[in-house]
């Protein structure tokens, strides 16, 4: 798959209102993740699409994560092709974990990026 013309931004683009959409599996979700985001792992993703569809906001972008930036791309350009205005973030959770943003474990503790 061709990624080159793929929307992508870094994490320092990114603020606390944009729609975070996060496509790793279940362990990594649990172990850190950004606070707010909503978690379908890619192996989910098209049996669980109605439930972005539900939740992104209306017109907005939808900024897609994963550890590092792989997975998200292929997520991301899915949600193209169906419309969706989707945004790969560059480096993904390593990114936003090593640019001093906030990783929790879903249990009020600090998470980690696996």
């Amino acid at each position: 798959m061709d990624f080159g013309s793929l929307p992508t931004v870094g994490v320092d683009a990114l603020t606390s209102d944009d729609f975070l959409l996060d496509v790793r599996e279940d362990d990594e979700w649990e172990a850190g993740h950004a606070e707010g985001a909503l978690h379908i792992p890619m192996s989910d993703f098209v049996g669980r699409y109605g439930e972005l569809v539900e939740q992104a906001p209306e017109g907005g972008k939808v900024y897609v994560m994963c550890r590092v930036g792989g997975r998200s791309a292929q997520v991301a350009q899915y949600l193209i092709q169906r419309g969706i205005d989707a945004v790969n973030v560059e480096g993904g959770m390593q990114a936003w974990e090593a640019a001093g943003r906030p990783v929790t474990d879903g249990k009020g503790g600090t998470g980690t990026v696996i």
